[in-house]
Parts: C-alpha cells; sequence; structure tokens
C-alpha cells in the first residue's frame, strides 16, 4: 500500500513538472522531476528531466539522463529516441541511427512515429532519399497526416522526380 502511494506521489510530481515545462518553467518542472525522482524514480521522470535540460542546451546531461531512464524501463521508447534526437544535434549521425532503430523496436512508446521521422531527416540529410522516403513512410502509417512528413516527403518526391 505504501508503495502505491508513493508511485501515486511522484506521478502527480511528474505531471505537474510537465505542466510547469509546457508553460516553459524550465527550473520549476527539473525541480519537480528531481522531487519525483527522489521519491520514486520513473523512467519518464529522468527521461522529462533530460528534456528540460536540452531545452537548457544542456545535451550531455539530457543523453545522460536517458541513460538512467533506460536502465529504470529498457521498454520505454522516449529516452532512446531522444538520445537519437540529442546525438544528432550534436552532429553524430552515425551514433544517432542506432538509438533511432532501438527507440522503433522499444515495447512502450506513446509517440511511436517519432523515431521514423527523425530517421527520415537524419537520412535525407545525408542524401540518402529512398530511405528517407521509407522512413517517412513508415511514420505516417502510425500517424496518418502528420504534417512535417507529408511536407518532407512532398521535397523529396520534388527532387526524385
Amino acid at each position: 500500500m505504501k508503495n502505491e502511494i508513493t508511485k501515486k506521489q511522484a506521478l502527480l510530481l511528474w505531471e505537474e513538472g510537465q505542466r510547469q515545462h509546457l508553460e516553459g518553467n524550465l527550473s520549476r518542472a527539473i525541480h519537480l522531476y528531481t522531487r519525483s525522482i527522489d521519491v520514486h524514480p520513473t523512467a519518464e521522470s529522468y527521461t522529462f528531466r533530460g528534456w528540460a535540460y536540452s531545452f537548457q542546451g544542456r545535451i550531455q546531461e539530457a543523453i545522460n539522463e536517458c541513460k538512467k531512464a533506460i536502465a529504470v524501463d529498457p521498454s520505454f521508447g522516449n529516452p532512446y529516441n531522444d538520445i537519437g534526437f540529442y546525438l544528432i544535434s550534436q552532429g553524430k549521425e552515425d551514433e544517432a541511427e542506432d538509438w533511432l532503430n532501438r527507440a522503433k523496436s522499444a515495447i512502450r512508446y506513446d509517440l511511436r512515429h517519432c523515431p521514423y521521422m527523425n530517421l527520415g531527416r537524419l537520412y535525407a540529410s545525408k542524401g540518402l532519399l529512398h530511405s528517407a522516403v521509407h522512413e517517412f513512410e513508415e511514420a505516417l502509417k502510425i500517424f496518418p497526416g502528420e504534417p512535417s512528413c507529408v511536407a518532407a516527403l512532398y521535397q523529396i518526391r520534388k527532387i526524385l522526380h
């Protein structure tokens, strides 16, 4: 029973952290994510604290938080995708590709289309346009009509034809 109460407290802190984060209150969000972790560590709290760090330009710390999230719950897809995204921002595309592919096979992932989109962008930037098309099409199977995928496919197809 006590463990369930602790988990609920951690969830409430994490949810409030998300709200603060979305309102642009990064320091407050980080504080709430940290309190959530102190109460009951979850992959979500580590991942979202990393996401907040990334908004502050603290990319290596964001990557480290995602690795902590994976250690807590390897089935959670967000931190794999986020690491891939952060590595792309650092110009480490080859490392990013592996993390994004791992995100695609994660068991628990609400935004399943994101790693496909990120791989599509990665392949397009490398000039691997057919691979990029494949990734964007896979993303659209998961999230039909996703605007940035539709726009990217339109641009790539203009180049290919």
